[in-house]
């Protein structure tokens, strides 16, 4: 996913089509959420028009992140769709101007951006439609305390403050 500066501004009249699978499984690594990634499979195009080259892509893939609830392996789908434009006449890029950008050393390399756009696709909750029912209530040395269930706490009263107890269950008023 990368082209010499050169050869986008020599296809000013046609543009380029894009239709490729490339390899992001990198991304494991930097998001610990991440399970499994497949390859994102990138197709669009390239306008290039008056020294500036806008890509307009759709990334589509799977993801397997674990389900919010259970940790289960869930398969994601994405489906993102990524515009980012490129100065080709060497003119320098306004910093809060987040779509634009510089080549570097001649060349537009795009897969740093598709990574960034992946890596924001990935969802703060993830369901598992397979898993039935509600999340378990126990498991190995721990178990969920609902708020009905008295507490060991609750029952215990210091014995040097049982008489203080008292006063504050009678209901008569002072």
């Amino acid at each position: 996913m990368r082209w010499t500066i050169q050869q986008l501004l020599a296809s000013t009249a046609n543009g380029i089509d894009i239709d490729r699978y490339i390899d992001v499984s990198e991304l494991v690594e930097r998001d610990k959420e991440l399970m499994a990634i497949s390859e994102a499979h990138v197709t669009g195009g390239v306008d290039v028009e008056r020294e500036m080259a806008h890509f307009h892509m759709t990334v589509r893939g799977t993801m397997t992140l674990p389900d919010s609830n259970t940790l289960a392996e869930t398969a994601v789908p994405f489906d993102i769709e990524i515009t980012e434009s490129f100065r080709l006449d060497g003119q320098e890029v306004p910093d809060e101007d987040e779509t634009m950008h510089e080549p570097e050393n001649g060349y537009v390399d795009l897969l740093p951006y598709i990574k960034e756009h992946i890596l924001l696709a990935i969802p703060m909750r993830v369901r598992n439609p397979d898993e039935e029912g509600p999340a378990p209530q126990s498991g190995t040395d721990w178990h969920v305390i609902s708020e009905e269930e008295p507490s060991e706490t609750e029952e215990k009263v210091d014995p040097r403050l049982a008489d203080l107890a008292k006063f504050f269950n009678d209901k008569e008023p002072l």
